[in-house]
């Protein structure tokens, strides 16, 4: 390959753009550009609660920089060495490298976005920590090359997003958050 194709492939790869992100403090956003190959019912593995599950995979050409889907507190960081598995196959979720975080929004609703990294992808960068607050759109991380990120979502949130739709971080509405109706007890 001649090394002006291979600078200009890195440098699309690394390119971050602006976005517009939805001012609704309900929406989910993606929280990075790919795909959905999942939308389903699903055990959340870090918070061992009932869950809706939205995975994005990124392929090579698309950016690969991470954004917050909601606006929240990182109550928790977990990180998993594992294998690199082809990221668009659900077992890589659990297999491969991974790390997640548990971000809790102002009302208390809990949201996991776990960063999976793939088959090419050797490398998380995650940038923020427990008590990191994240504005919605606002990047927190990084995965390089081929890899995916798995959104548990509150079991009454609405998806919007289907199978096969391309989404882009920040931009996307993946769900609504329902809100919480105050309880006068």
């Amino acid at each position: 390959m001649p090394f002006w194709l291979a600078s200009v492939f890195i440098l699309q790869f690394f390119r971050d753009p602006a976005r517009e992100v939805p001012d609704d403090p309900r929406a989910v956003v993606s929280p990075a550009d790919g795909r959905i190959v999942e939308v389903s019912r699903a055990q959340d593995p870090y918070l061992k609660r009932d869950a809706l599950k939205v995975s994005v995979f990124m392929n090579v050409f698309n950016v690969h920089s991470n954004r917050s889907p909601v606006d929240g507190v990182v109550k928790e960081r977990w990180y998993f060495p594992g294998a690199f598995l082809n990221a668009a196959l659900d077992k890589a979720s659990l297999a491969n490298e991974r790390n997640a975080l548990w971000l809790q929004t102002a009302d208390g609703r809990d949201v996991t976005c776990v960063q999976v990294a793939g088959l090419i992808a050797r490398r998380i960068l995650c940038y923020v920590g427990a008590g990191a607050e994240l504005r919605r759109g606002q990047r927190f991380g990084f995965i390089r090359f081929g890899s995916r990120v798995d959104l548990y979502l509150p079991p009454d949130a609405q998806v919007k997003a289907a199978i096969g739709e391309k989404v882009y971080a920040a931009e996307s509405v993946l769900a609504w958050l329902t809100t919480r109706s105050s309880n006068p007890n």
